[in-house]
């Protein structure tokens, strides 16, 4: 790790030895935000294909010197935000860094540690969706290229929310190429989580003190009456597909069936395990936990919003125990602007309870910045709908919540210890 990494040390008694593992954060924890950068494809409504940009709906392209300056008002030292993929990677040699040099220059001059999102839910026209089997490969290139040229980011999202992606694209029919089977899902996969682990690989090669905050849903499946037991195991066991295969941690038999049946081969397999068991000491497991993410199922397969079950604590916690991994909230917002603040703390309060029981919370992210635009139909409609999660809302005022974010910064930020020890 660099000098100035905060260490993080998990142990684990093994025939009466310790084993450590380091994980470099930079310091401090990190109170962050996030650009949403989303572009994904879809059909618009003459039956065209349509790139949902959403630096272009919120005006990011013309007010990002304004929108950086945001961040000072808060007290953000950390943001999630990267290029545009889909406008910067042009052909398999050939690179577009006009934007992004200017955008990286002046996060870097304002002191803000960019967490790179180097692919948001999309892929440049030239490759297409995720089906294409050179995508891996491609994209490695481009994350090789993006750490030679920006050698002082430390802080990658190497591909974000994979699971998320893959079922948009490629079992609902929504994004990209908008596919509709358990095969085509399958196979978005293994193209997504090969990618992110290669593009892993590049980039420790130009930056050995690399840290990957890999952002995944964190999500769960309440069954409705036991005729729907067997279904949310089945869907609770594939939510963690996506962070299986990127952390070298074998699916279960069921899972490991449903992925040979659908087009991974057993090579395929083995390969994902070994190199993600090989980035793992480099991991830091990102979470994203809003009210939707917690779902009712019923036994025909039928599937709703179940709100708050759970919550936050409860399942974070399960995702540690399954990994073992550094956690760092990575996305968390609420679509009511009034109730913004009450949803902020009591988040704020399930990662303090977290780390009371010594696991390892390194970070916390109101998503976004800045409020969205079409998120309530999941970007598939065309509408200019304004969701209002943001700090700020599209004209740069201040919601309610950004006074309440920035009051939890200026309380806890010199109160949280720059170390946690864990049994990993």
């Amino acid at each position: 790790m660099g000098a100035d990494s905060q260490q993080v040390t998990g142990k684990r008694e093994l025939a009466g030895r310790t084993r450590q593992r380091p994980v470099g954060n930079g310091g401090r924890f990190m109170f962050a935000t996030g650009i949403e950068n989303s572009y994904p494809v879809i059909t618009g409504t003459n039956g065209q294909d349509v790139r949902r940009d959403e630096l272009e709906s919120t005006g990011f392209y013309e007010r990002w010197r304004e929108d950086f300056d945001l961040l000072r008002e808060v007290g953000i030292h950390y943001l999630r935000y990267g290029p545009q993929y889909y406008r910067v990677h042009t052909a398999a040699e050939r690179f577009d860094w006009d934007f992004a040099d200017q955008t990286f220059a002046r996060l870097r001059d304002l002191g803000v540690r960019p967490i790179a999102d180097l692919c948001h839910f999309g892929a440049p026209d030239w490759i297409g969706g995720f089906q294409n089997p050179e995508f891996p490969e491609l994209y490695a290139r481009y994350a090789s290229a993006f750490a030679r040229r920006y050698s002082w980011v430390t802080l990658f999202t190497p591909v974000n929310e994979i699971f998320i992606c893959a079922s948009f694209s490629a079992l609902h029919g929504w994004w990209n190429e908008r596919l509709k089977s358990d095969q085509a899902f399958v196979t978005a996969l293994k193209h997504l989580c090969k990618a992110n682990l290669r593009a892993e690989e590049e980039i420790l090669k130009v930056q050995p003190n690399a840290v990957f905050i890999q952002s995944e849903a964190t999500s769960c499946f309440h069954e409705w009456s036991p005729d729907a037991i067997d279904r949310a195991r089945r869907e609770n066991e594939r939510r963690f597909l996506s962070l299986d295969l990127s952390y070298g941690r074998r699916v279960d038999s069921e899972m490991y069936e449903y992925l040979l049946d659908n087009g991974l081969s057993r090579a395929e397999y083995h390969w994902l395990l070994d190199h993600g068991r090989t980035m793992r000491p480099h991991c830091i497991m990102g979470s994203d936990y809003y009210d939707r993410n917690e779902h009712w199922i019923y036994a025909d397969g039928a599937q709703k919003s179940a709100g708050t079950v759970f919550g936050y604590g409860v399942l974070a916690r399960q995702y540690f125990e399954r990994y073992h991994l550094p956690v760092m909230l990575t996305e968390t917002n609420q679509t009511k602007p009034e109730e913004g603040p009450n949803w902020l703390h009591r988040q704020w309060s399930d990662v303090r309870e977290l780390r009371r029981v010594a696991i390892p919370v390194m970070g916390f992210t109101w998503y976004s910045l800045l409020d969205q635009v079409d998120w309530n139909t999941a970007l598939r409609e065309e509408n200019r709908h304004e969701d209002r999660v943001g700090l700020y809302d599209l004209r740069r005022r201040p919601n309610p919540v950004r006074d309440a974010y920035k009051e939890l910064i200026e309380n806890w930020r010199d109160e949280l210890p720059m170390e946690v020890h864990y049994w990993g």
